[in-house]
């Protein structure tokens, strides 16, 4: 099987590292290839993961546009002359493009039921649609659904162990108490128009009176006045660091899940609500999900609140959804060999040779 996997944001480069390497250790013939966004390409360097960049960073939505349509035509050049059976991704707008273009199958990632423009361009042209089975929208006989995040493609316990040398490295003691602060940028297609937090300066300081140390990591460039709490790690070892934390304030819904699958207590503070974020708070009690007009005040309150709970709360909630929740690697790998062998059945047979007799 041949198989091409685009990576447009670091997460995608979380998601697909040990499907890339199970998929290697079978035999399979995997092509990675990119663009520069955030750390993504610094991440596939940090795992050894062999890959191509075809495109650069975007810095707004009118350069996101050129850049995506350089990212298109670099991959359909790549696609005719590696000819794969499957094209795979995250969104996958390219992946779907060029492999309807190039008589591949697609097979399309995707867990963000408002990023409306992904859908929209992508869905139309993707053979297969692979969603957890909380997310919200009925997109119809392409879909397959799954009980698990895309977290827990990388974070399941089977795929991770915290290595708690990562508080040291940004400055911490053993015994003290901190908290992670997610801030996002709000550039995406998906955020225009939207905000988190009032006041990022406010959250520092309730979280300080509350007695913990505040470790900043933000999208872009944090407000001036913060820059000191912002701390310096490899981008790999940031899971690390979530899994240490007494709690996570995030922005951003990728941080607050990874940190509730790994038993740490997330607060999510932005008006958009998905499917994986309202199921880890309903469901698991492990996110605390604010979209409205009080986010800001509420977010702060319950990260406070969550302090004073037993020690072993986090813990039995996450083996709770450890039990109900799947390996997603194992799922990634069994749809690609699945669609691939679709594949090759719709081939055509070889024409016969009238020379041989």
């Amino acid at each position: 099987m041949r198989v091409m996997i685009t990576i447009q944001h670091p997460g995608h480069v979380h998601f697909f590292r040990h499907a890339i390497a199970e998929l290697e250790n079978r035999g399979h013939e995997i092509h990675v290839f990119a663009r520069e966004s955030d750390v993504a390409v610094q991440l596939l360097e940090a795992y050894d993961i062999d890959h191509e960049v075809l495109a650069g960073d975007a810095d707004s939505l009118v350069s996101l546009a050129a850049v995506q349509a350089t990212y298109e035509l670099r991959l359909l050049q790549r696609a005719r002359r590696l000819e794969p059976d499957v094209i795979t991704a995250i969104g996958g707008v390219a992946a779907a493009h060029v492999a309807s273009v190039v008589g591949a199958k697609s097979l399309v990632f995707y867990d963000t039921e408002h990023a409306t423009l992904v859908t929209k361009l992508s869905y139309p042209f993707a053979d297969a649609i692979s969603t957890p089975e909380c997310y919200r929208d009925d997109i119809g006989p392409k879909q397959v659904t799954y009980p698990g995040y895309h977290e827990l493609a990388y974070l399941h316990p089977e795929r991770f162990e915290p290595d708690p040398t990562v508080l040291e490295a940004v400055g911490l003691a053993p015994e003290e108490s901190f908290a992670v602060v997610r801030l996002s940028s709000w550039a995406a297609s998906h955020d225009v128009g939207h905000g988190g937090f009032d006041d990022p300066h406010a959250v520092v300081d309730r979280l300080e009176a509350a007695g913990l140390r505040v470790l900043l990591t933000a999208e872009g460039e944090p407000p001036a006045a913060l820059e000191s709490y912002q701390f310096t790690t490899a981008p790999e070892r940031m899971h690390d660091l979530l899994a240490s934390a007494d709690v996570v304030l995030s922005e951003g819904a990728t941080t607050a899940a990874e940190a509730a699958v790994l038993g740490t207590p997330a607060v999510y503070v932005n008006p958009l609500s998905l499917g994986y974020t309202a199921e880890l708070d309903a469901e698991y009690g492990l996110l605390f999900e604010y979209t409205g007009e009080e986010r800001h005040v509420r977010g702060l309150e319950r990260a406070v609140s969550v302090l004073a709970e037993p020690d072993d709360t986090w813990a039995r909630r996450r083996e709770r959804l450890l039990a109900d929740r799947i390996d997603v690697t194992d799922l990634v790998v069994q749809q690609l060999e699945t669609i691939a062998q679709t594949r090759t059945a719709d081939r055509p047979a070889p024409a016969a040779n009238p020379d041989r007799s």
